[in-house]
């Protein structure tokens, strides 16, 4: 855990994704089609970012798109897909059957047990969910211990401190005090156990406004914050907006294609001049209103999946 005790912590996007350097160990908060931190995530394919590590629970198309452009030499998650609405996770799978990343499946409670560890300063701890699996064959960093109470013999787990976590809040102060909604997934752990938070509010508020509604995670674990609407499209921020499943559809289909499919994804959506304003403009302002309705009624909200 690092102390980043500075009183405003407020930057611009590119400035924050800056922070993540090439070969740094990257948690991504979040998880499958929920508050991920999309907007940085942009952010880092247009910096061109290389030889990450990055480090979640489940993911989906931010693990995917980062792979799809190169950026990742090492992925460690339980999952990453569309879960059962669309599918394996394209860009991911070809890179994994072709040799191009690291692939260390490993699980979210082993994850979250390594992130307790670098949180309460231990080198290792033991875990049990592993045993009997396939898990231990790739990570070979993974030991064994014995219990000097029972005998059993334990998974030793290794402490896990990621370089950077990268978390999307739905709101947030100057400071760096974040509030989230539920579920947290791995989001406070991460922040404990991290170097440092790099993060993207929906809404930039008063350190009071973020009070009333709950800090989750506190000023000091965060090194930068930037503002960025729509900042986890097209992945879902409650209570502000559904996730955009026709968007998704659409990045599922050009990165099952790949080659000039999945490279007018990227010219259209990503790398075009004026970033995430061009992004969500590309996007589109009613398609982006019309996520925030999912709250109207269920019939509202059924209508954004038909």
């Amino acid at each position: 855990m690092a102390l980043h005790l500075g009183s405003d912590k407020l930057t611009d996007l590119p400035a924050a994704a800056a922070l993540v350097a090439d070969g740094a160990v990257v948690a991504l908060g979040g998880g499958l089609s929920a508050r991920l931190p999309m907007a940085l995530v942009r952010e880092l394919v247009r910096q061109g970012r290389r030889d990450l590590h990055v480090v979640g629970s489940a993911h989906g198309i931010d693990v995917d798109l980062l792979v799809a452009v190169g950026a990742v030499a090492v992925c460690e998650e339980s999952y990453v897909g569309f879960e059962q609405d669309l599918g394996p996770a394209p860009a991911y799978r070809r890179a994994a059957q072709r040799g191009e990343l690291v692939v260390r499946e490993s699980c979210c409670d082993t994850i979250l047990t390594q992130l307790r560890a670098a949180e309460f300063g231990l080198p290792f701890l033991p875990v049990r969910g592993v045993k009997g699996s396939d898990i231990g064959r790739l990570h070979p960093e993974y030991g064994e211990v014995t219990c000097p109470f029972t005998g059993e013999v334990l998974v030793a787990v290794p402490a896990l401190q990621p370089d950077a976590a990268l978390i999307h809040a739905p709101l947030g102060d100057r400071r760096g005090n974040l509030h989230l909604d539920q579920p947290y997934v791995l989001d406070e752990r991460f922040a404990a156990a991290s170097r440092a938070v790099v993060a993207t509010v929906e809404h930039l508020v008063s350190t009071d406004d973020v009070a009333d509604a709950g800090i989750t995670i506190p000023a000091h674990l965060v090194m930068a914050v930037a503002e960025a609407p729509y900042g986890a499209h097209p992945s879902s921020c409650y209570p502000d907006y559904a996730y955009d499943r026709a968007h998704l559809a659409e990045y599922v289909e050009a990165a099952r294609e790949g080659g000039d499919r999945l490279a007018g994804y990227l010219a259209h959506y990503v790398l075009v001049s004026g970033g995430e304003k061009a992004y969500r403009e590309a996007v589109g302002g009613p398609r982006l209103a019309g996520l925030g309705a999912w709250s109207e009624s269920v019939e509202a909200w059924k209508e954004l999946f038909a």
